[in-house]
């Protein structure tokens, strides 16, 4: 918010695509969080051709290893430990 940068917090698979095309230039995925079916977020998001420009973070405590993994596979394009995320951040935003 300090840069200036809208943030909206999407809970859905629907949701995050929807925003995808309503023109959010990036996706960052919690991969960590429970209550939400992140790896359906991931998919959504990298599964449509619409949103092939649109950025897709993923970020994970570093000793969830397999989580990591499994956001690769369902296509997050990048995924980062928290920590990297983190110095990341900036830069991500573009």
């Amino acid at each position: 918010k300090r840069r200036g940068t809208e943030v909206r917090t999407v809970r859905t698979a629907a949701a995050a695509a929807a925003a995808g095309r309503e023109g959010a230039t990036v996706v960052f995925v919690d991969l960590d969080t429970p209550r939400l079916p992140v790896l359906e977020i991931v998919a959504a998001v990298a599964g449509d051709p619409a949103l092939s420009g649109v950025g897709l973070v993923g970020f994970y405590s570093h000793v969830e290893t397999d989580r990591a993994r499994e956001a690769r596979a369902a296509g997050c394009r990048t995924v980062l430990p928290r920590s990297a995320f983190v110095l990341q951040l900036d830069a991500l935003l573009g």
